[in-house]
């Protein structure tokens, strides 16, 4: 049996993370002053929050037909015409007179994000082998997650030398030019890979060549977006249902730890305190994913992480009204940082086990789709359950939907993924 090409990431790991990290640093100094600014414009506190919610309808907007695109231009293409679509919405939401326009730029934002992010995600589906891929995924969900945790500190240090919150939108505009920039200037780590892998397969014409040695085989033909949603209808509606409690779990650990931090009245100081050490225990778990994820298995990463999520919900829930709920609150918010960075890259890992290796890009699509669904439907369902009845309600619910989830997780993940995952 013929070993597969050595694969070698570190030479072109600059070009493969460094735009990633770039992009996401800008988008992470914009997000904190986006109710400010929509505020500022004479936006009721009600809109300027729905107007900071546009940078994540914009991503689930943009899912679908990023795929498409990617498909068509490549992966390097794709993640240039995202920074140029990025800096025209910063554009607008910069010069903007009227709540209206500023939130036409966050969206256009939100959906150059959503093609940025999978030009890349496709680009590691189709290149990086199995045995390193979790670790590669986790590594670029880590370039994310830092510049979301960098970019409000280089924010606050540029609008306090400024003396104005819009210099945050000049703080995005550098970033995303710089991105375009790193793209343009390094070498093409798509290009290099498929060269590197088609002279070490070339003198063997008689081997198969194995996903794992040339990725994506270039001959095969492109089914397009649609006639690939079709055709994996069944393990989209099944793993996507997956995917999207996963995402909507993640996404109301990030709203209900300041709402319950409201509801038991801590100092607003307690209160950022508490939120960012959870975010830099989230953060600082994000490689250890991949890790696992690689050596034993992707449920091994996720049954704990959902397991974790839910069960840390359901704490929350049981809590609130108890004499010692803030101390609870704090144990609660590391615990769920901890199981929040054991399950860091498990969704973008699992669209790139499920997703056609010659043409991954409108699969992936469709998959981050079902993603975002969650993240945005989470919020909504908690602020409903909040109104409606109590935040404790809306945490035990949301709870009994992370533990549904590792359920289907347990169910669906090993007949659509196999041996990868456990």
């Amino acid at each position: 049996m013929t070993s597969p090409a050595p694969f070698r990431l570190g030479s072109v790991a600059l070009p493969v993370y460094l735009p990633s990290l770039l992009f996401a640093t800008g988008e992470g100094a914009v997000i904190p002053i986006l109710p400010v600014s929509a505020t500022r414009l004479g936006a009721p506190l009600a809109l300027a929050g729905l107007i900071a919610g546009l940078l994540t309808v914009g991503q689930l907007i943009g899912d679908l037909p990023s795929g498409w695109i990617v498909a068509r231009v490549g992966e390097r293409r794709a993640m240039l015409g995202s920074a140029a679509a990025a800096l025209v919405g910063l554009l607008l939401a910069l010069v903007a007179p009227v709540p209206a326009v500023l939130a036409l730029g966050v969206l256009i934002v939100g959906i150059a994000t959503a093609s940025f992010a999978l030009a890349r995600q496709a680009f590691m589906t189709s290149f990086v082998p199995l045995a390193y891929r979790a670790r590669a995924l986790s590594l670029l969900g880590g370039m994310f997650r830092a510049g979301y945790f960098v970019g409000p500190f280089l924010a606050a240090a540029v609008i306090a030398l400024a003396g104005t919150t819009q210099a945050a939108f000049f703080l995005d505009a550098i970033a995303c030019f710089a991105s375009a920039v790193v793209l343009l200037a390094l070498p093409d780590p798509a290009e290099a890979l498929a060269a590197r892998r088609r002279a070490a397969v070339a003198p063997r014409a008689d081997r198969p060549q194995s996903d794992e040695v040339l990725a994506g085989g270039g001959a095969r033909p492109r089914e397009g977006l649609f006639a690939t949603v079709w055709r994996h209808r069944g393990v989209l509606a099944r793993m996507g249902t997956n995917a999207a409690l996963i995402g909507g779990l993640r996404a109301s650990r990030q709203v209900i730890l300041p709402l319950v931090a409201v509801s038991l009245r801590m100092p607003e100081s307690s209160i950022a305190l508490v939120i960012g050490l959870a975010g830099l225990v989230d953060f600082a778990l994000f490689f250890t994913s991949g890790q696992i994820m690689d050596r034993f298995g992707r449920l091994w990463s996720a049954l704990p992480s959902m397991i974790g999520l839910g069960l840390g919900h359901l704490v929350l829930a049981l809590t609130h009204d108890l004499p010692s709920a803030v101390a609870w609150f704090v144990a609660v918010a590391m615990f769920l940082s901890v199981a929040n960075g054991l399950g860091s890259g498990i969704l973008m890992t699992f669209g790139a086990d499920l997703a056609p290796r010659h043409d991954p890009a409108p699969f992936l699509g469709a998959y981050r789709f079902t993603g975002d669904v969650g993240n945005a439907a989470a919020p909504l369902l908690i602020s409903l359950l909040t109104a409606v009845s109590s935040v404790a309600v809306a945490a035990g619910a949301i709870g009994v939907l992370g533990l549904l989830g590792a359920g289907l997780a347990a169910r669906w993940v090993p007949r659509y993924i196999g041996r990868r995952a456990v």
